[in-house]
């Protein structure tokens, strides 16, 4: 991406038009089909569970106006549910501020730590770190065989985290991360 992009997203103040109708970022907005933004941590059985409190936190962080970064020195990170689509964003990579307005959910994999960065040049890193994490989601979804998406997708979330967290990532959250449909991660699942 562009060095004039970069310096773009972080030029622009973030868009909120709930803000101007009266809304604050908690403030209970009402979205279609009466959706409501959930969270959900998935752990190895070593680590210890997060409690409500933490749950409620995550998304309010990241439906916040402040830009966080997920910690990079913990195997960790977080799917991000779009409308029509997943992201995967691990650790170094910046979550939050303008970037995930549109983020309906979350699954936290690992134990889930978000710092605030320090700095601009803080900020610029966790950015560059987001967009490397999209690209390497892109080097799956430019295999023509959705089977080989799938495979490649859990093969990189293997080699990562272990294999009882990704045992418990839904199909349906990899699916959206490579554009392929849910029961074609459960066959790749079943020849891995």
């Amino acid at each position: 991406m562009s060095r004039n992009l970069e310096q773009g997203i972080l030029s622009h103040p973030p868009q909120r038009p709930w803000l101007s109708q009266g809304f604050g970022p908690s403030a209970n907005v009402e979205i279609a089909n009466d959706f409501t933004p959930r969270y959900r941590s998935i752990c190895s059985t070593l680590s210890p569970g997060g409690s409500m409190a933490e749950d409620v936190d995550v998304m309010a962080k990241i439906r916040g106006q402040n830009l966080w970064t997920v910690n990079s020195r913990r195997r960790n990170g977080l799917i991000l549910y779009k409308q029509f689509y997943t992201e995967f964003a691990g650790p170094g990579a910046a979550i939050g501020g303008s970037l995930d307005t549109d983020c309906r959910s979350v699954i936290a994999l690992g134990s889930l730590s978000l710092v605030a960065p320090e700095s601009i040049e803080d900020q610029q890193k966790a950015l560059r770190i987001r967009l490397q994490w999209v690209r390497l989601t892109q080097n799956f979804t430019d295999q023509p065989v959705a089977l080989d998406r799938a495979r490649m997708i859990l093969e990189q979330f293997k080699n990562y985290f272990d294999q009882s967290i990704v045992d418990q990532v839904p199909d349906e959250a990899f699916a959206l991360l490579v554009g392929v449909l849910p029961p074609t991660v459960r066959r790749a699942r079943a020849l891995l």
